[in-house]
């Protein structure tokens, strides 16, 4: 069966105006004023007037298996939902390991990824975690990359943070420089998903990286990039060579310490960092945890919800006046663009069938990943 969305506001995420959607098996088959579909095709018609048409939300830094650890075993964070996903109007997934990559391995967010795909949803995935030398399914970063279809990158390896190995910046090098070999030869990104700890000059390992090396910014995706007022403010030179990845899910937890993350997006376009560098990811299933500044010992410990992506960008709009087109960006083109994810973050005729019907509070009426229906 087709399925015609009529008289939506499409933003693809560049607005396109009012616009009939046409959708078949996984695929957007066309875009247009006025979609008339071929006689004696069942067609089930949505008809969008007074709603926005988007693209699937992408969370392209979840802990898909759980997180956290840090306050021992009790500490464990669950796996992620289908439903978390749903709810939030999130349709495609980057899975990773953060503080435990002991206990919790590799393998076992490979199977979550294989999981969520036969869910009907998209998932990907990275190699790694917190720890260097990252752990591996076949003992070899490169390895990993170029033959698991879902794996596209390293991550998320900890950089200025207690909680981190403290990788050299030869150490670091090296995981970058395989990681984009690997991606070349495997068609994949190839990049490095970084926790930013609260170090004061955070990204010095970076910029040391770039300096004695022939990698670029570009390689390198760091995450967390609002979780205190300084990293942010070195984030808003940074983000003017490579990407700032802004993590939502922290707030309302830490408001004396966060950016909050539509501000956020306000103040890095206006220190002209450019928009197609910023990401918005939530974090999500992992620990959220709180450390006494003297003693280092955990002291509070939340868990994130996909849902602070939409949440975020409702505040963009609403309150920091951010034009929709350029707040879906960080959820939708952004991710798809960086992550090389095909067929991903916009609403185009051959691209996947991942649809996010809304209000215009920001209420979601219906949801399509892959061209089933969701939700709705």
């Amino acid at each position: 069966m087709l399925t015609l969305f009529t008289n939506a506001q499409v933003y693809s995420p560049g607005f396109l105006g009012r616009k009939d959607v046409l959708t078949g098996g996984h695929t957007i088959l066309a875009v247009a004023d006025h979609i008339v579909p071929p006689q004696g095709t069942a067609v089930h018609t949505v008809d969008c007037t007074d709603l926005w048409l988007v693209p699937g939300l992408i969370d392209s830094h979840i802990h898909i298996t759980g997180g956290g650890g840090e306050g021992g075993p009790v500490s464990r964070m669950p796996e992620l939902q289908l439903s978390m996903m749903l709810e939030a109007g999130v349709t495609t997934v980057i899975g990773c390991l953060g503080t435990d990559g002991i206990t919790r391995t590799v393998e076992s967010v490979l199977m979550k990824v294989k999981t969520l795909r036969e869910q009907g949803v998209s998932a990907w995935m990275y190699t790694g975690a917190y720890q260097v030398p990252p752990p591996t399914i076949t003992g070899d970063v490169m390895k990993d990359i170029i033959l698991f279809e879902e794996i596209i990158g390293v991550g998320e390896v900890a950089i200025s943070d207690h909680r981190s190995s403290v990788p050299s910046v030869a150490e670091l090098a090296r995981i970058a420089a395989q990681a984009r070999v690997a991606g070349m030869i495997g068609g994949k990104t190839g990049i490095v998903n970084l926790h930013m700890g609260d170090a004061h000059d955070p990204f010095r390992p970076i910029h040391d990286v770039v300096k004695h090396s022939q990698l670029g910014y570009k390689q390198f995706l760091p995450t967390h990039c609002n979780r205190n007022h300084y990293i942010f403010e070195d984030a808003k030179e940074y983000g003017k060579k490579g990407y700032v990845d802004i993590t939502t899910s922290s707030y309302p937890y830490y408001p004396d310490e966060e950016i909050k993350p539509s501000r956020a997006l306000k103040l890095l376009l206006e220190s002209s960092v450019p928009l197609q560098h910023i990401t918005f990811t939530s974090d999500a299933c992992g620990s959220l945890p709180g450390f006494d500044p003297v003693t280092g010992q955990l002291v509070k410990l939340e868990m994130g919800l996909p849902s602070s992506n939409l949440r975020e960008v409702k505040d963009a709009v609403a309150v920091e006046g951010v034009p929709l087109e350029k707040a879906l960006q960080p959820v939708t083109s952004n991710p798809a663009d960086i992550l090389k994810l095909q067929r991903k973050g916009h609403i185009r005729e051959g691209f996947d069938a991942d649809l996010l019907l809304l209000d215009k509070d920001f209420t979601i009426v219906k949801l399509m990943a892959n061209g089933k229906m969701m939700i709705g």
